[in-house]
């Protein structure tokens, strides 16, 4: 998992609308103006010609049209060569240029007319692509209704404060994040999510802006400002994604860096070479001079990974998926083992208590209440459960002070002047305190399927307690599907005890386990898979796991909505808890590695069919042009079709 990408770069040859060139100061509509005019002129020019009226004025208005079309990308070009770069501006304007000096005016305004209008096009089609995503933005509302001591009133997003109360109607969208205070509804939290079924929502849930109420009202508690919200963290990170390159445009930016002077030399010798050697007219040989710099141009090669990439990436977003760069979206379709975590990942992550055994003069309630006095600082899983089961009776935990966590063995601190002490039989074992007895019970809990927790006051143990986790209802389905029509390995990496851990990897069949495993031994786990198998993909919370995620090839963290932690720590974050996005994540990884392969293909061999008409001197610059443009019309209509993979 990488830790940085590099800032973009410019191109070293490309296309106006997929450089990182400062916007054209008389802007893109302006632009879409000049391109009508240039092509309104052409058209005059071709009917004046048809009913023979006076040439002149036929060539004046051609020269005209082919001036008026070059002034974009005369714009362009001289960008360019203060980068010192070349790009298909640059050749397009010399092209029109030398056609105009050997006096094929008529062809000069066709060429410049068809490139501004190809160009303009593909800009428009390359926009909506890398703007999908943050129109999710754009459809959230500009005010909300805030109640307070004055009652209800319109107040614009960026003056609502954290803590004020937001009353959402049904049928409106979020404007912001926060808690719900008041009110039940179902809430469609698709555009974060991906997923259209409902999700009722009510007094403490979390809500999200950009989500869309159902039926009920809801009162809610801002709990973040406009521009710190879930969604616009995720459209912020998307358009930092869409701007990164991935591995294979920069080996394409490498090579158009020594193709296009490679291209501008032959160029040259063919215009001269017939003229010195064979006295060839100087004419005809700088036109097809002219046609090889239009044809040569790898405009379609260039943008042939990124829009694939900016289209994947915001289909994905759309989908509840953040690709965090094109770089992890083809690293993700080169990985052969899945590895998950195993609570909270393929369980539900919601334990239930299910076999207390008091030891000595202790009793089942006092094993309990002393556990949970401690677990009561901790948010694992485990400690949720044990505190929910001795609270259920009513009675208040007894305070714990000295409360320390312990990764992957358990809890200590200090009850009623006692330390207390909750954790795994590896922990006892480090702490001599198991016996045969307490081993034989951890032993018969574990048989069961169920996770030890072993329960300690002052060095003496008073019993074991068992939970249990059940596994998403999905989970054997998503397995199945990763192993039977992705062919990858799937691995589960946990740091429960073997027995339960076992238990649960027969059920969903999978077929690497590695059990008893705390942080440090997580990234052990992770490189000995890669050394076996390959690229390893590492699923977890993006929390606890965040040392495995880092070592894996891809880390993936579920259920990241709402969690900032946990969408910074992984390479791909999965905004909700539906394995299902995990099979759509390596599907559309290896379609859009699919799609740029088809994309420079089709772009190599236009060019390689092209060169040979121009090298025979059949191809024109119109069609020169028309064959790069075209070209790139394609790839962009291909990849466009990402952003609605399902």
């Amino acid at each position: 998992m990488s830790t940085a990408t590099a800032p973009p770069q410019a191109h070293a040859i490309g296309c106006s609308h997929c450089e990182e060139d400062a916007p054209v100061p008389t802007g893109a509509r302006i632009r879409g103006w000049v391109t009508a005019v240039a092509a309104v002129l052409v058209v005059l020019a071709c009917a004046l010609s048809y009913f023979a009226v006076y040439p002149a004025w036929v060539n004046a208005l051609f020269v005209i049209a082919a001036v008026v079309g070059c002034v974009f990308p005369a714009q362009r070009a001289l960008q360019g060569l203060r980068r010192r770069t070349l790009d298909i501006n640059a050749l397009m304007v010399v092209a029109v240029t030398g056609a105009v000096a050997i006096g094929e005016f008529e062809e000069a305004a066709m060429v410049v007319s068809l490139f501004a209008a190809a160009q303009w096009l593909e800009a428009q089609s390359l926009d909506r692509a890398r703007q999908a995503i943050g129109q999710l933005l754009d459809a959230a509302p500009v005010e909300v209704l805030i109640r307070d001591a004055g009652g209800e009133r319109r107040v614009g997003l960026d003056a609502v404060p954290i803590g004020a109360l937001m009353v959402v109607r049904p049928g409106e969208r979020l404007a912001l994040d926060g808690l719900v205070q008041g009110g039940r509804s179902d809430v469609n939290q698709a555009p974060i999510t991906g997923e259209s079924l409902p999700v009722e929502k009510g007094a403490g849930d979390e809500i999200f802006a950009g989500t869309i109420n159902g039926h009920g009202a809801l009162v809610v508690a801002v709990t973040r400002r406009r521009a710190d919200t879930t969604l616009a963290r995720i459209v912020r990170l998307v358009e930092t994604a869409q701007a990164q390159r991935a591995p294979v445009q920069q080996f394409i930016d490498r090579f158009a860096a020594w193709y296009t002077p490679t291209v501008v030399l032959l160029a040259a010798l063919v215009a001269t070479l017939p003229v010195l050697v064979a006295g060839q007219p100087f004419d005809v040989w700088l036109y097809r001079a002219l046609v090889l710099l239009v044809v040569a141009c790898p405009c379609a090669l260039v943008i042939s990974t990124p829009v694939s990439v900016v289209s994947a990436l915001a289909g994905a977003a759309r989908q509840g998926v953040l690709v965090k760069g094109g770089a992890h979206l083809e690293r993700l379709a080169t990985v052969r083992v899945v590895a998950f975590d195993k609570t909270g990942t393929l369980t539900t992550g919601t334990f239930s208590l299910e076999a207390v055994i008091p030891l000595a003069a202790a009793t089942a309630d006092e094993v309990i209440r002393a556990a949970a006095a401690v677990e009561a600082h901790s948010e694992h899983p485990i400690a949720v459960a044990i505190v929910a089961d001795a609270m259920a009776g009513g009675a208040p935990l007894a305070p714990a002070s000295d409360v320390r966590a312990l990764p992957g063995l358990g809890v200590e601190g200090v009850v009623a002047g006692a330390s207390i002490v909750c954790g795994t039989p590896r922990l006892f074992n480090q702490r001599g305190w198991m016996t045969p007895v307490l081993a034989d019970l951890a032993t018969s809990v574990t048989a069961k399927g169920l996770s030890p927790v072993l329960v300690a006051r002052a060095g003496v143990a008073m019993g074991v307690l068992g939970l249990r986790d059940r596994p998403k209802a999905e989970a054997a389905q998503v397995v199945a599907d990763l192993r039977r029509h992705e062919g990858v390995r799937v691995a589960m990496i946990t740091g429960d005890h073997d027995a339960p851990a076992r238990a649960m990897a027969s059920e969903l069949n999978v077929e690497i386990l590695k059990s008893q495993q705390l942080p440090q031994d997580k990234v052990a786990a992770v490189q000995s898979l890669r050394r076996e198998y390959g690229a390893v993909a590492m699923v977890g919370d993006g929390v606890n796991d965040a040392p495995a995620l880092a070592a894996s090839d891809v880390g993936i963290a579920m259920g990241a909505m709402g969690s900032a932690v946990a969408i910074e720590a992984a390479d791909v974050a999965l905004m909700s808890d539906d394995l299902s996005k995990l099979r759509y994540a390596l599907r559309l990884s290896r379609a859009t590695r699919n799609n740029i392969r088809v994309n420079v293909a089709l772009s190599i061999v236009l060019k390689v069919a092209f060169l040979a008409l121009a090298a025979a001197g059949v191809a024109t610059l119109w069609m020169a042009v028309l064959a790069d443009t075209g070209a790139s019309a394609l790839v962009v209509a291909n990849a466009v079709r990402l952003r609605k993979f399902q």
